[in-house]
């Protein structure tokens, strides 16, 4: 069980980074990385977002997804409601971190700015829930707290790359960069050697 547990918690924030290894979420990840501030306000809401996310939804999908209901004589499924209610889910929680972060931190919601309300569309949220909900039923992830682990976890890996990758763009705002490289090609280029960075992390599962 406790290994089970590992795997999951080192996969999902070092193996299996959702932005630097399946190259999800990259929208956020380069919008708001210019400043140390601005990424570490995003982490914290796609933390939030994430985690109860991942609760949220595993618990609709164990408990009214995956049944089947019988509809005049015939099985009917839900699961193929599964990316529309997700989607749902995900928006309503990130209305509720735009509502929180307008009245108690001004500042913090100006500087994000349009990649707030984005995280509706953020592929790296709704890729957890539906990673979560093609686990294979039996395996820790199918259930509600596995998916709550996966999910907490999955965004502090995503976090983690954003702080990094932030960390980086400001001291190369610093140094001489030829002319060619600057803007966005460095910062490409930065996010890609962060990548394979990670890359040495893919033996310890």
């Amino acid at each position: 069980m406790l290994n089970e547990y590992l795997v999951i918690t080192i996969g999902a924030v070092l193996v299996n980074n959702f932005v630097l290894s399946k190259f999800l979420g990259i929208c956020p990840f380069l919008g708001v990385s210019r400043k140390l501030e601005t990424a570490l306000g995003m982490s914290g809401a796609v933390i939030f977002v994430m985690t109860l996310a991942s609760l949220t939804t595993s618990l609709i999908n164990i408990f009214l997804l995956r049944k089947t209901f019988n509809f005049m004589g015939t099985e009917v499924s839900l699961q193929f409601l599964d990316t529309l209610v997700f989607i749902v889910v995900i928006a309503t929680l990130v209305q509720l971190v735009e509502i929180m972060l307008q009245k108690l931190a001004p500042p913090l919601y100006e500087s994000l700015g349009i990649y707030l309300p984005l995280i509706t569309t953020n592929c790296a949220v709704l890729g957890v829930a539906k990673l979560n909900a093609q686990a294979a039923i039996g395996s820790i992830q199918a259930t509600w707290y596995g998916s709550t682990i996966y999910g907490f976890f999955s965004a502090v890996g995503f976090s983690l790359a954003l702080v990094l990758f932030a960390s980086l763009r400001e001291r190369l705002d610093l140094a001489r960069v030829p002319r060619p490289f600057q803007g966005m090609s460095i910062a490409l280029l930065t996010a890609g050697i962060l990548a394979m960075a990670f890359i040495g992390f893919s033996g310890l599962v």
